[in-house]
């Protein structure tokens, strides 16, 4: 599912599209429009697509080209998670107030996910343990919960793992929800108009960009901001300064994902300590029953703006079949987006399940 929020942001949604890959004789959409996206954009550095089924390459479509990741970045932090977890640094237990979280969260910005999240939780809940906090990241894309986490973790730490796992193209994280303090702090600061500190951010480096959203989010810990903070961002924060934001966000190869997706779909790259924190929250797919009758594992994390659309994603299912995907694509048009989203999970399904539609994307695109 992605949310739609006309005239403010449509930031990091695609609640991981948890419901994919499931009833396959029953899939909704139009595959081959994937095709067509991609036989279309193949020539510009705005799309790339990584596809290996059974260690074969598949599709190779600007592998090397960095694109904005958008919520599918959540993986990095995920694992992260896990991998403390597993050494004991963190306590998967430890309760987290839900008041806390709320001091990264800013109405009309993530397409309802922090909300959505908190709604699945028990009516009475003041608190929740860590890893219920890394689950809302993943299935529900909360913005707030990844900030908080990225705390808990270290930023230092979150940013080292793309190290250890050799993704050269993968670029430095920040806090994400801080980032939309930028514009208005410019403003506040230097006395700028929307317009001129709209020219700021456009000549800014990424590296002050970076310093700039992890300062503001170090301030909150002793000065959070107010619920007029956050109004007065949301009125700030039109089309012109989403493009920049969205511009702005990390951004890594598809072909350093598909990577990723190999690790993660082997289950033997890391231990199995890791994994045990690690599967429940990013293998959300596997909670739908009807997709436990044909695979044996899967997860993926969607990410979007209003200019991007993006997934990674791995299985394998019953018959030992393994896939691995990672899909980026920016500068979409409102038409494209909806294109991308509404058919994205019949293809992935064409995919894993029929071997014609397999072979009619090997001649098209590889």
């Amino acid at each position: 599912m992605v949310w739609v929020i006309t005239g403010v942001i449509l930031i990091l949604t695609a609640a991981v599209l948890a419901g994919f890959l499931y009833l396959k004789s029953k899939s909704i959409g139009d595959p081959e429009s994937i095709i067509d996206y991609v036989q279309e954009h193949r020539e510009t550095e705005n799309m790339a697509m990584v596809i290996r089924y059974n260690d074969e390459d598949w599709v190779s479509i600007n592998k090397d080209v960095p694109l904005p990741l958008a919520s599918t970045v959540k993986i990095i932090v995920a694992i992260e998670y896990a991998r403390q977890a597993a050494d004991g640094k963190i306590d998967p237990q430890q309760k987290v107030d839900l008041k806390t979280l709320e001091k990264y969260y800013v109405p009309k910005t993530d397409g309802g996910a922090h909300e959505a999240w908190v709604k699945s939780l028990a009516d009475d809940a003041e608190n929740v343990p860590l890893s219920e906090v890394a689950n809302g990241m993943i299935a529900y894309s909360s913005n707030a919960n990844t900030d908080y986490l990225i705390k808990v973790l270290g930023i230092e730490n979150v940013n080292k793992l793309s190290d250890v796992l050799q993704l050269s193209s993968h670029e430095e994280m920040y806090p994400i929800v801080s980032a939309l303090f930028i514009p208005m702090e410019l403003m506040e600061d230097k006395g700028f108009t929307k317009e001129e500190a709209l020219n700021e951010l456009k000549i800014m480096s990424l590296e002050e960009y970076r310093k700039r959203a992890i300062n503001i989010h170090q301030k909150w810990e002793t000065s959070p901001p107010q619920e007029k903070d956050k109004q007065e961002v949301v009125k700030v924060l039109d089309t012109e300064f989403q493009k920049v934001w969205s511009d702005r966000l990390p951004r890594a190869a598809a072909g350093d994902y598909a990577e990723l997706m190999k690790l993660l779909n082997s289950k033997s790259y890391f231990s199995k300590e890791v994994h045990s924190y690690f599967d429940p929250v990013m293998e959300q797919l596997m909670k739908n029953p009807s997709n436990r009758e044909w695979l044996q594992h899967a997860g993926q994390k969607g990410g979007s703006t209003a200019f991007v659309f993006t997934i990674s994603m791995y299985a394998t299912d019953k018959e030992g079949n393994r896939i691995e995907m990672a899909f980026l694509a920016n500068d979409l048009s409102n038409l494209e987006f909806k294109k991308l989203s509404n058919n994205m999970n019949s293809f992935q399904l064409e995919f894993m399940t029929n071997s014609e539609f397999r072979k009619s994307v090997k001649e098209k695109l590889h």
